[in-house]
Formats: C-alpha cells, sequence, structure tokens
C-alpha cells in the first residue's frame, strides 16, 4: 500500500488531499496516490462547495470542528494541502481508514 506524506505541525497536521468532486456515491476515502489522500466527495466543484463538502467530511471521521481543518493551498485545484489542527498524526492514522484497512505512514 502506498504511504501518506504528513507532516506535525504546532498542535496539529498537514497533508495533500486529491479530490474528485461530483461523485455519484458518498463521500469516501479511496487510497493513497503519490503520497495524497484520494478522496471523492458528492458536491460538484462550484462555488466552494466541493470544499466545504471536503471539510465537514474530513471533520466527521477525525472527530475534529469543522473549524480546525483549514486548505491551505489548493482552493480552485483537485490537489490541496490540509491543515487540522488539535490533532496528531498518530490520531489522524488511526482514525482514515481505506476500505477497512488502515493507511500506513
Amino acid at each position: 500500500m502506498a504511504e501518506l506524506n504528513i507532516k506535525e505541525i504546532n498542535g496539529g497536521v498537514i497533508f495533500t488531499a486529491k479530490v474528485i468532486p461530483g461523485s455519484s456515491s458518498p463521500e469516501k476515502i479511496c487510497g493513497v496516490l503519490d503520497g495524497m489522500l484520494k478522496i471523492k466527495v458528492s458536491a460538484a466543484p462550484e462555488k466552494g462547495k466541493a470544499n466545504q463538502c471536503l471539510i465537514k467530511f474530513l471533520a466527521g471521521i477525525l472527530d475534529v470542528k469543522k473549524n480546525s481543518i483549514q486548505i491551505i493551498s489548493g482552493q480552485t485545484s483537485p490537489i490541496k494541502k490540509i491543515q487540522i489542527s488539535g490533532i496528531s498524526i498518530d490520531t489522524l492514522m488511526k482514525k482514515l481508514v481505506i476500505k477497512e484497512q488502515p493507511i500506513t505512514k
């Protein structure tokens, strides 16, 4: 399995995600692609809807508040750098599941 690239920063983590908007299925993590977390979201990529859907999905699976998740680059690109405050790499890895298999560091 591919390895997810994650950096730990002051009280949080930063990682890169490849977001696939407009999925016909509900939001889900599809795997790791070139060190990025691949995530499908149902919202269309218009007026920030896919970004908001991504933040809501991540907040739900990671059990953090939506305002602790920030897209720090890639607002209009499918490749986004995401910062999450108040979570460690270990906690992130335990909560992210791909096809019922944990993601390796």
